[in-house]
């Protein structure tokens, strides 16, 4: 019972499009028409309004957060399993046909949530890359690629596998960056 009810919170936690429900409330503005069209924060820093995106960063980080942490204190045996689930809910959300996000927000919350350290590791990895090279979708990519990394040179860490399967999930999501970045047409982004 705690394994079907860990699966079914965490994914309707991860579910809940911030940066969808914001833009319509504060913008008046429908954040699929916009940019790429994704619901994450990184296109919603694209309306120009910068609180919006940063409260849709916090949010979608916070929503991953919540049931990680409850399920690590409570059923530690399943906190991958409540992991997985949240970023699933974020990527293919019930309410928008399954249609979400890329997950790096949600991804950030569950590293931070199952080992703080992993989640500084990716924070720093993702700045230096975003700085020197200004793509958002490289340093996501990279960033998420270190982790396991790291974790199989320090292997007191936690589940290497795991986050061999989060990075594929990473991948897959920004298989259309991977295409631009290629093609020499992903479009740098502002983060200030």
């Amino acid at each position: 019972m705690e394994l079907i009810l860990s699966i079914i919170i965490s994914y309707l936690m991860g579910s809940i499009p911030f940066g969808l429900i914001l833009t319509k409330i504060f913008l008046k503005k429908d954040i699929r028409d916009i940019g790429s069209g994704n619901i994450g924060a990184t296109n919603v820093l694209r309306t120009g309004n910068k609180i919006i995106g940063y409260l849709t960063l916090s949010l979608d980080i916070l929503k991953a957060v919540i049931p990680v942490l409850y399920i690590k204190f409570n059923y530690p045996e399943l906190v991958y399993v409540s992991s997985l689930s949240v970023f699933i809910g974020h990527v293919f959300p019930l309410w928008l046909k399954f249609k979400g996000g890329k997950g790096v927000a949600t991804y950030v919350g569950i590293l931070f949530s199952i080992n703080y350290i992993l989640g500084f590791v990716f924070i720093a990895s993702w700045l230096i890359i975003f700085f020197i090279l200004r793509y958002s979708s490289l340093g996501s990519i990279l960033g998420t690629f270190i982790i396991p990394v790291f974790i199989f040179f320090n292997p007191n860490y936690e589940s290497e596998y795991f986050f061999i399967i989060m990075f594929i999930l990473i991948l897959f999501t920004h298989r259309e960056n991977v295409k631009r970045l290629i093609n020499k047409e992903e479009s740098k982004t502002k983060i200030y």
